[in-house]
């Protein structure tokens, strides 16, 4: 009898530990699978725009943006270092965007809002400028990556690094900007 009882315990024993390794396996695979953060650069207006033809060519221009992290996980935090984004124009940087470091809890949003300062200059000296500034438009491209750590379940800690690209448009005559942007994890 004691036998029969000790067997009996054993059974429902693995079965329980296979449905809970299926339930957890499951899970895994579906609502606790790591997601992409979305990053995104959206510019919020366009400031300080200042430019002159005599008695040189200069321009100045300062743009709003409010970055949105937005951390889709369920179980995983991302706490990212200070940080630099950087802003080209036909592959030529004509800015830099600090960006402090942040802890995006799981499955939260942070918003930062920075300004950017165009370097005038740069884009001036560029010979694509003439042409845009006649067509009505600046097409920029902004590049980021976010080096930190994610936190599982405040157990397991791992490193990854966020990145992110934007296509901002930045229109003249309307002074409307609209970007686009893409973002990935590697862990």
């Amino acid at each position: 009898m004691a036998r029969r009882g000790l067997k009996i315990c054993c059974g429902v024993a693995t079965i329980s530990i296979l449905i809970i390794a299926i339930v957890f396996t499951s899970l895994a695979f579906t609502v606790f699978k790591p997601k992409q953060p979305d990053i995104t650069a959206t510019p919020t207006g366009l400031q300080d725009i200042q430019f002159t033809i005599f008695p040189n060519v200069t321009l100045n221009v300062t743009l709003d943006m409010l970055v949105t992290i937005d951390n889709p996980n369920h179980i995983g935090s991302f706490k990212f270092e200070n940080s630099t984004a950087y802003v080209n124009y036909h592959e030529v940087v004509v800015a830099q965007v600090p960006i402090e470091q942040h802890l995006v809890p799981a499955h939260s949003k942070i918003n930062i809002t920075t300004f950017v300062d165009l370097m005038g200059d740069k884009m001036i000296g560029n010979p694509h400028f003439m042409d845009d500034f006649l067509a009505g438009s600046f097409n920029l491209t902004s590049t980021a990556q976010l080096h930190g750590k994610v936190n599982i379940l405040k157990i397991l800690n791992l490193h990854a690094t966020a990145y992110s690209t934007c296509e901002i448009s930045v229109f003249i005559s309307s002074q409307d900007i609209v970007s686009n942007c893409k973002s990935k994890i590697r862990v």
